[in-house]
């Protein structure tokens, strides 16, 4: 199995490629690999898209660069993909951060930046470890095999889908917000599964058994 980690000039390629290696170390003949050409992204069989930074310079990044296109090519054809942090905002088909910004659309929703309104002194962004609850949906997929419920992932971000009709998993920070979500053969998963430990290293191995 070849799976690839998008380079578009944004996001820690080095850490998520490590978690992702050791996540692999029981999945014979697994390859992990950063790529990025996005004429060769046919060719794997699962792709990871990270990041962090900004909304509409990623973006950007991907339109200039051909990627844009490709991920959406790459989903259409039914194979797994996954959205990390900035990767899985966008997903979405809309964001709020430093203006509006289109984003892949392959989810429904909007990003948006927390309501400082009923934070409650709560500090943004959003930084470290937070439980994270299965939602119904979650409950019955592969991606939290051999997980509790509820579970701590580490978090670092300022803006957040608040109501994907598609969340796997849900957080508390002033108010609930999806942490994680997935629909059909594309995923997305707030938090840093690579800074989260045994739970986080634990969901990308059950992503790559998918």
């Amino acid at each position: 199995m070849n799976v690839a980690i998008l380079n578009y000039n944004i996001g820690n390629l080095a850490s998520v490629a490590n978690a992702l290696t050791y996540a692999s170390k029981e999945l014979p003949n697994t390859s992990i690999i950063i790529e990025s050409n996005p004429h060769k992204l046919a060719h794997y069989d699962k792709i990871i898209l990270p990041g962090v930074g900004a909304f509409g310079d990623a973006m950007e990044h991907l339109r200039t660069s051909g990627m844009c296109e490709a991920i959406k090519e790459f989903a259409k054809s039914g194979k797994y993909m996954l959205g990390i942090c900035l990767g899985m905002q966008l997903l979405f088909a809309q964001s709020e951060e430093f203006g509006t910004h289109e984003g892949l659309g392959l989810m429904e929703g909007r990003i948006e930046s927390f309501d400082r309104s009923v934070l409650s002194g709560l500090k943004i962004p959003h930084i470290g470890w937070n439980q994270c609850h299965l939602t119904e949906q979650g409950s019955a997929s592969a991606l939290f095999a051999g997980l509790p419920q509820a579970f701590y992932l580490y978090f670092v971000h300022s803006f957040h889908s608040r109501d994907c009709a598609h969340t796997l998993a849900t957080c508390e920070y002033g108010y609930t917000f999806s942490a994680i979500v997935g629909c059909d053969n594309v995923f997305g998963i707030q938090p840093h599964p690579e800074k989260s430990h045994e739970v986080g290293l634990k969901i990308l191995s059950n992503f790559l058994r998918l």
